[in-house]
């Protein structure tokens, strides 16, 4: 389970190690995202020739699977949108948008509703992570919340707005920068119809199986994972209170791209993924909230949320 512990009085993170561990390289992103890529290509060949030859039900724990992993591309947008994925900026933005364009989210829209999430970290008022919807005012409504669909159907359903109307306005877009999250958004919405009518003219469910349905139901591996990050810490300005480090195995930190260590990566962003271990070697005991696995964080999690709905119904009553 996930404990509160009293931060130690550790030295913080020195300017030589810091210099050290913010070194940029292009090696450890190729080979990450070659094995994430590469997974998703095995994977989504294997989907396709068993259900070519025995049928689709016997793919269904194949298109789980690559599920996980193409769901998981979004710690791809989220690594290369701090632009320390690559050494090089190409590398970043090429990838980025490839992988923002394979889950649905628009790269440059993200880039400014994360670094906000950055700057406002767990504010209530300020966190676009916190004002994107209300905490689920049933089991149901939570159930729903951590299968990840209504945070899907809100993004596409953003990304078509801005598309189809070209108004972006949100606390997080710069007026300046309106326009370039409109042009990103039609970008992105003529490249889906250009695949969809592929699809009919090639006769083919493809895209269907290997990539919609499995991105679908990768969010149930995505986001219990993403409310791990924050939910239940404190509403403080310290990424050592504000933040969960969740300890878990080789193939979850593989294939999140180290993100686990998430109170490491929020105390020192400029760090790339690569380095974030040996950071946590540096910061652990200062850190205050820490996971044991994310089956055990994910009931915590869920436990914080019914306890608000019944904080905010008292309030509402008047009780």
């Amino acid at each position: 389970m996930s404990t509160a512990i009293t931060a130690t009085g550790e030295k913080p993170l020195t300017s030589a190690e810091l210099r050290e561990l913010s070194v940029r390289s292009n090696m450890p992103g190729i080979i990450r995202a070659a094995s994430h890529y590469g997974a998703i290509g095995v994977f989504g060949t294997l989907i396709w020739q068993v259900a070519s030859t025995y049928g689709l039900l016997w793919a269904v724990p194949l298109i789980v699977v690559q599920g996980y992993f193409v769901a998981f591309l979004f710690m791809v947008v989220h690594e290369t949108a701090h632009k320390t994925a690559f050494r090089s900026r190409a590398l970043n933005l090429v990838v980025g948008h490839l992988s923002s364009f394979a889950i649905g989210l628009p790269y440059e829209y993200y880039c400014l509703f994360h670094w906000d999430h950055h700057r406002y970290t767990q504010d209530p008022r300020r966190d676009p992570e916190l004002l994107v919807g209300p905490i689920p005012a049933s089991d149901t409504e939570l159930a729903f919340a951590y299968s990840g669909l209504r945070q899907v159907a809100f993004r596409v359903g953003l990304m078509l707005r801005h598309a189809f109307t070209g108004n972006a306005s949100a606390p997080w877009i710069p007026e300046g920068k309106r326009h370039i999250v409109v042009r990103e958004a039609r970008l992105y919405v003529a490249g889906y119809v250009v695949l969809l009518l592929a699809s009919f003219a090639l006769h083919t469910t493809l895209l269907l199986w290997v990539w919609i349905v499995p991105l679908i139901v990768g969010q149930l591996f995505l986001r219990p994972y993403l409310y791990a990050e924050h939910t239940g810490c404190e509403r403080t300005r310290s990424a050592f209170q504000n933040t969960r480090t969740t300890y878990t195995g080789a193939l979850m930190k593989w294939f999140a791209w180290n993100m686990p260590y998430h109170v490491e990566h929020h105390a020192y962003p400029s760090i790339p993924f690569h380095a974030l271990p040996r950071l946590n070697e540096i910061v652990d005991g200062r850190i205050v909230f820490r996971g044991q696995g994310y089956v055990a964080v994910t009931r915590e999690t869920w436990a914080w949320f019914r306890r608000e709905r019944g904080h905010l119904v008292r309030r509402v009553s008047g009780a």
